[in-house]
């Protein structure tokens, strides 16, 4: 049928031929088998030029209008999908405390691509299209994954300046002690998840002398973002990720409350790998290493 449309439109093999890349010869096999379909020939080939028979003349319009039809609707289509909602997984951290704050900066550059943010540390099923792309936060991925690295963070001990107060800086690591430590859960099974055991570990190992007596007081919460709306409170300090608070630490809502730092974890972008939108993800990825 595309045959036989670019034919009747041109009134020349030769020139459907070049138009869909084959041969003049394959044109004409092509319309050969069309005409064995219909029961009766399409074109006169005899005396030239190429006409239409009265069969041909009634079937190259339904043709024509339905190829337009056809294009017409895969454009609406595409646009449609480009218009679409790119559905963002990340951890419930990282998307109150990072990702959504920036989503004014991402509306500004793609206002035609609006963004729905699934904050969860569930890792939802990309290959079920439960989301469109992912922000894993883990320490290593396999080599073959195909994950973007975009970023990777540092914990400090932090908390809000006005817990300081002007009396009791903090000049050593034991001196921590004098405030309300808070802890949250870590539901990773790393040995080294960056917690209070493991930086006073490290404070020890650096020569700080400090015993193993427990705070008097703590705070503990299963979800890192209430231990973060602490710390912001005044109510304690938490050892944090440097990436996720990085706007509280820049506007001095949130202090360090000492340097040492505790490694942390890789922030990696992750899509499947035959996802119908690949242009978009390639802006969002280039966006969200550009908003850091």
């Amino acid at each position: 049928m595309r045959a036989f449309e670019a034919a009747a439109r041109h009134l020349s093999f030769q020139k459907a031929a070049a138009e869909l890349g084959v041969t003049s010869t394959a044109i004409s096999h092509q319309i050969r088998s069309l005409e064995e379909c219909c029961g009766q020939q399409l074109f006169r080939r005899r005396p030239r030029p190429l006409r239409l028979t009265p069969a041909g003349q009634d079937l190259f319009p339904v043709l024509r209008n339905g190829f337009d039809a056809f294009s017409a609707m895969l454009e609406t289509i595409s646009s449609t999908a480009e218009a679409r909602s790119l559905r963002v997984t990340t951890t419930n951290a990282f998307a109150s405390r990072w990702l959504v704050p920036r989503l004014p900066q991402w509306r500004k550059a793609y206002p035609d691509i609006p963004l729905e943010v699934i904050g969860t540390d569930r890792l939802l099923d990309l290959r079920t299209g439960e989301a469109d792309v992912a922000i894993r936060y883990t320490r290593t991925v396999a080599a073959d994954s195909g994950a973007q690295e975009m970023f990777r963070d540092r914990f400090f001990p932090m908390c809000s300046p006005a817990l300081l107060g002007a009396g009791r800086p903090i000049m050593r690591p034991g001196d921590l002690r004098q405030h309300p430590l808070i802890h949250f859960d870590w539901l990773k099974s790393d040995s080294e998840t960056p917690t209070w055991r493991r930086w006073w570990a490290e404070a020890r190992a650096m020569g700080a002398g400090l015993s193993e007596t427990a705070n008097v007081w703590d705070l503990s919460f299963r979800e890192e973002t209430h231990a973060i709306e602490a710390i912001l409170a005044g109510q304690g300090i938490a050892i944090c990720s440097d990436v996720v608070l990085a706007r509280e630490l820049a506007s001095g809502a949130l202090v360090k409350a000492h340097e040492l730092p505790l490694p942390g974890y890789g922030f990696y972008l992750v899509q499947p790998p035959d996802h119908p939108r690949p242009a978009v993800i390639a802006k969002f990825s280039e966006w969200i290493r550009s908003a850091l």
